[in-house]
């Protein structure tokens, strides 16, 4: 046993990466060459750095439409999240990767399906930030009309629970490669899945071996109210003492972890944070998202996270502009953070789920190992074969 065991827990961080950052005119003074986060280059960079800094987990926004015109917008376009996520499992090997994917506007099967790929190709650091659009003109790019917010719960509901239940639907050793037999897996431990939700119906099994974490690592902000389905539960409010709160009422419904939403715009070399805000806000206003936002020193954000610390098992932070807040987090905050010990960076090799403390779920086809029978028929080496 390493003290990496032993020691207290810390504060899980995680840092979202889309863009230019999270404010509205980050992309008219992104304090890096125009565009850069549309490119390969700066994608990699921007995960490289996280990596390094010690975040357990990147976040990468997304939306069924481009980013939104007028004199705030930045370059009219954006690489889609998922597709950023798996470019990132090669560049990276400690960092979670959480690529937004909507439930609204993406078959369920096929989202399952994505995201058991990027399991598999990270090592066990995949997530999903449960996305649900339902915009008319989000919903317009798949020929669908807005639902009721009901229904729309509903419906993301049924999706997570889709998607875990496809997850579960080959067992951990479903695949046996039997040279002797020509079988590439056991048939009887791959399983139908049979859901039938409000708005749609799916069969399975997923064309996909089980991924390794078993349950892909699933992130939900608090307005779904999934609670109950989710891994974490990202809680947006604009006070310490109203995150407490939204966070107890998250445990309650039996979501394991909880994080608090932080928008960050912090002094630098060259200016103070209000100035810098000025300077944005003059370009674009930033309305309130429900976030906590802090605006001043490094030191006094580090004073702010060390006061959720227990209130919360993580923060997900939210820069106003990556290229400029980015680095003071990563040179001030979070190595105060773990001077204070309440912060570790990933180990090599663990999973995502390692990483945060979560167990690997047992699957809920699971069954007792038996011999394969020599005599049963052969099934194809592609897995894809078995999906009736």
């Amino acid at each position: 046993m390493t003290d990496h065991d032993t020691a207290p827990p810390a504060l899980h961080l995680a840092l979202e990466a889309d863009g230019d950052g999270a404010h509205p005119a980050a992309a008219r003074h992104p304090g890096r060459s125009a565009g850069a986060g549309l490119t390969p280059r700066g994608v990699r960079e921007a995960a490289a750095s996280a990596e390094e800094a010690g975040y357990a987990l990147l976040t990468l926004a997304d939306a069924p439409l481009p980013p939104a015109t007028g004199p705030a917008a930045g370059p009219a376009g954006r690489i889609e999240a998922g597709s950023r996520a798996a470019f990132l499992t090669l560049a990276t090997d400690r960092l979670g990767l959480a690529p937004t994917l909507h439930t609204t506007t993406t078959e369920p099967f096929h989202l399952a399906t994505q995201l058991a790929s990027l399991d598999h190709a990270s090592n066990g650091r995949a997530a999903w930030l449960v996305g649900a659009a339902d915009d008319s003109g989000s919903l317009a790019t798949v020929g669908r009309a807005p639902l009721s917010p009901e229904k729309t719960r509903r419906e993301v509901a049924d999706v997570v629970e889709t998607a875990r239940a496809l997850w579960d639907s080959w067992e951990d050793d479903a695949v046996i490669r039997d040279v002797a037999t020509g079988r590439f897996l056991d048939a009887d431990r791959v399983h139908h899945i049979d859901f039938e939700g409000a708005g749609f119906t799916v069969k399975g099994p997923l064309i996909t071996p089980r991924p390794p974490q078993g349950q892909v690592v699933v992130l939900a902000p608090d307005a779904l109210g999934i609670d109950e389905r989710a891994d974490i539960v990202l809680v947006s409010r604009s006070t310490p003492e109203e995150i407490a709160e939204r966070a107890a009422e998250a445990r309650a419904a039996g979501a394991p972890l909880v994080f608090a939403e932080v928008e960050a715009v912090l002094d630098t070399d060259d200016a103070p944070a209000a100035a810098r805000l000025a300077e944005l806000n003059a370009t674009a206003d930033w309305p309130g998202t429900g976030r906590l936002r802090h605006t001043g020193s490094a030191e006094e954000l580090t004073d702010l996270l060390t006061r959720l610390a227990p209130l919360v098992d993580g923060v997900r932070l939210h820069p106003a502009v990556l290229a400029v807040d980015g680095p003071v987090l990563v040179e001030r905050v979070l190595p105060a953070l773990a001077a204070a010990g309440l912060h570790r960076p990933p180990r090599a090799g663990d999973t995502l789920r390692a990483t945060l403390g979560l167990p690997r779920p047992v699957s809920r086809f699971a069954t007792a190992a038996a011999p394969a029978d020599p005599a049963a028929p052969a099934v194809s080496a592609c897995p894809a074969a078995i999906n009736v």
